[in-house]
């Protein structure tokens, strides 16, 4: 939240548990140095502060099945803010788009899709996004493989930037 200062102990309880959103609160005090009623009490604040939005399970999606990941750079007719709402929503409905990016410059959004095989993503691709209401253009790349995938931040360069201007 804008305008809220963290500790350090808050910083420690974020890191801590983006790096194992899974460990107990007993094993996250202990990690950040304190006792579990106030540790447990903090990481409440910061769920209701909007800080920790979520603790989620990281999947392997081709052991899953779904073998194909396409990036789509789309560009739209319209760049009326009640157009660009629209397709944000239109994304939101869509299972294959996994993420949604608005972008600055000559496309207006990038779109991460995952789907089981090509076939199926084509399909997406011709009968829904090239499909949809305002879209102009989209021209997509196919992921060969990730290199790396960190979700969150990097609490590290924060806690530089921290003691650096302190």
């Amino acid at each position: 939240m804008p305008g809220t200062r963290l500790d350090p102990i808050d910083r420690k309880i974020l890191a801590e548990l983006q790096a194992d959103g899974r460990m107990t609160n007993v094993e996250l005090a202990k990690r950040v140095g304190i006792s579990a009623p106030p540790c447990l009490r903090r990481v409440r604040t910061l769920e209701e502060q909007g800080y920790i939005r979520g603790y989620h399970a990281e999947v392997d999606s081709r052991e899953l099945g779904f073998e194909v990941q396409v990036f789509a750079m789309v560009g739209l007719q319209s760049q009326a803010e009640a157009d660009l709402v629209a397709f944000e929503m239109r994304c939101r409905g869509w299972p294959l788009v996994r993420e949604c990016h608005m972008l600055n410059g000559e496309v207006d959004f990038i779109l991460k899709c995952v789907a089981p095989d090509l076939s199926t993503f084509q399909s997406f691709l011709t009968s829904e996004l090239t499909a949809a209401e305002n879209v102009a253009s989209v021209k997509t790349s196919l992921v060969i493989r990730g290199a790396k995938d960190e979700p969150g931040v990097p609490f590290e360069v924060l806690e530089e930037r921290l003691a650096r201007d302190a």
